[in-house]
C-alpha cells in the first residue's frame, strides 16, 4: 500500500486503486494506531478518485510535514572506504573505520520541510563546495513511538569537499536549503521490508546518462530498528520522523554534480523519486 501527501488531500493506493483521504492530516495520519489496517479500511470506504493521475502531476508535495529528517552515515561498506578516502589528508579517516563497527551508529539531524524538496523540485548544490554527490536511501517513517510505519525514497545530497576538509564540518556539508528530496510517495507495509530489494541510481548531463549504480538494501550492516532505537533515546519527536538509513553508492571522484543535472533513485516496491540540480 502506498501514501501520496498532495495538495487536495492523502492519495491512498491499493492494487491499483486510488481514493483520496480529505478527513485527515499528515501528522495525525502517521501516528494512527495500526496504520496499515486504518488506510485499508479508508481505502475499502472512500470512493475511487478519478482524478488520482492530474493530482500526482500537478499537485504531489513531499512526504513530510512537521517530521524531523535524520540521517545514518558509514551503513555500508562502500561508504566506510569512500568516507576515509576523501577525509584521509585531514587526518580523519579514522573516525569512519571506528564508527562502521562501533554499537553506536553515526546519526544526524539533516533537515525540516523548508529544506526538503519533493519529486520534481530541485536539488541544490552549495556555492561553496568544489565536489557534490546525491547519495540514494531508503528512508525510514516513523511515527512519535519510534515505529517503522513505512518506506520512502531519499536523496541526501552532500558536499563532499566540505565534510573531508574536516569531519566537525559534517552539518555544513549535509544541511543547507534544498539538500535533501524525499517521496514519491510512502510505502506502508506490516512486514520487514524485502532484503533483496535494490536501489538504483541514475545520473544524466544534458539527456546524457553519465553516471549509474545499484546496491542491494541486504548490503546495509545495521537494521532499521537498530537505527530507529538510538534515534529515539533520548529524543522525542511528537509528530515523528524520517531517517534516512545511509546509501551504498557513491559516485568516485573526479565526478561532482553540476547545475541541471538530473538525479533519478529508484527503490524495489516504492518507486521512482526525480529531480533537478538547481
Amino acid at each position: 500500500m502506498k501514501i501520496y501527501l498532495t495538495k487536495p488531500g492523502i492519495l491512498i493506493e491499493y492494487e491499483d486503486r486510488f481514493c483520496l483521504e480529505t478527513d485527515e492530516n499528515w501528522d495525525s495520519l502517521l501516528n494512527r494506531h495500526n496504520l496499515h489496517d486504518y488506510l485499508l479500511a479508508r481505502h475499502t470506504a472512500l470512493p475511487v478518485c478519478q482524478d488520482a493521475a492530474a493530482i500526482l502531476e500537478k499537485d504531489l508535495l513531499p512526504p513530510v510535514n512537521s517530521q524531523e529528517l535524520w540521517a545514518s552515515g558509514v551503513t555500508y561498506l562502500r561508504s566506510k572506504r569512500e568516507r576515509q578516502e576523501e577525509s584521509k589528508d585531514s587526518g580523519g579517516g579514522d573516525f569512519y573505520q571506528r564508527v562502521y563497527k562501533a554499537e553506536r551508529p553515526e546519526l544526524f539531524f539533516k533537515a525540516n520541510l523548508n529544506r526538503i524538496v519533493g519529486y520534481g523540485g530541485k536539488v541544490r548544490i552549495r556555492a561553496d563546495s568544489t565536489w557534490n554527490v546525491p547519495e540514494p536511501e531508503l528512508t525510514l517513517v516513523l511515527n512519535c513511538r519510534g515505529e517503522i510505519i513505512g518506506y520512502t525514497v531519499g536523496n541526501d545530497m552532500s558536499s563532499r569537499s566540505i565534510e573531508g576538509e574536516n569531519p566537525l564540518y559534517l552539518p555544513q556539508a549535509k544541511t543547507y536549503d534544498g539538500c535533501a528530496a524525499l517521496g514519491p510517495c510512502v510505502f506502508v507495509t506490516k512486514d520487514p521490508f524485502p532484503a533483496d530489494s535494490i536501489i538504483t541510481l541514475n545520473i544524466s548531463r544534458k539527456g546524457v546518462g553519465i553516471f549509474t549504480g545499484q546496491i542491494a538494501i541486504s548490503q546495509i550492516t545495521r537494521s532499521f530498528e537498530d537505527l530507529a532505537g538510538f534515534l529515539f533515546r533520548e529524543c522525542s519527536f511528537p509528530h515523528g520522523a524520517l531517517l534516512m538509513t545511509g546509501t551504498g553508492i557513491v559516485p568516485e571522484s573526479p565526478f561532482t554534480l553540476m547545475h541541471n543535472d538530473t538525479v533519478s533513485i529508484s527503490i524495489d516496491h516504492i518507486g521512482t523519486l526525480i529531480n533537478q540540480v538547481a
